[in-house]
């Protein structure tokens, strides 16, 4: 009996070490024309052009199949009473080969293979800060994935990540900054 009661114990010891998780790892992300916690600027809101900013990164963990960018504002409407998260871009299946995207991106200029997903207004592609009031934080989200995503019929935020569980690599966040001038 004393036997079975080791071996047993040892069998389970030795499947909690095999199923253990491994911390994702970190994803360098940068952009062109502010720097981390800078002002984002005026050219990528909707005061400028609304084009989307230059980004690029590091390479991505070896087995990376793919990877997911997510922008969002965690402070809307108001940073003093943030009621909701404002999702500006939503893009997956970035080919892991990518080191960057260029300014301006458009749906039709994407990577060979990435999807648009939907943002908060309903459309694919970038929709940048336009914050109704005081400064808001943009977090630019880069997740590296060990698999390409199906593909997701107009998936907004939630539905990317549903899909991204249990396939994360590796993460990197940019957060950035923007106030509308005042008028």
């Amino acid at each position: 009996m004393r036997f079975l009661f080791i071996a047993i114990t040892g069998l389970a010891l030795g499947l909690l070490a095999h199923t253990s998780t491994k911390e994702p790892a970190v994803l360098t992300l940068n952009a062109t024309g502010f720097s981390a916690g800078g002002v984002i600027p005026a050219k990528h809101t909707c005061d400028g052009a609304d084009r989307s900013p230059a980004l690029s990164w590091a390479a991505p963990p070896a087995a990376t199949r793919s990877l997911v960018l997510i922008v969002d504002d965690p402070d809307a409407p108001d940073p003093a009473k943030p009621e909701r998260t404002w999702v500006h871009w939503v893009l997956y299946n970035l080919p892991p080969s990518v080191r960057g995207l260029s300014e301006g991106l458009t749906t039709k200029s994407l990577p060979a293979g990435a999807r648009d997903g939907l943002n908060d207004w309903g459309a694919p592609g970038w929709r940048g800060p336009c914050p109704p009031i005081g400064q808001h934080r943009y977090f630019f989200k880069l997740v590296a994935l060990d698999v390409v995503l199906p593909a997701l019929p107009h998936p907004d935020k939630a539905a990317v990540e549903k899909a991204m569980e249990g396939h994360v690599l590796g993460r990197g966040e940019l957060i950035g900054l923007y106030q509308r001038p005042a008028k």
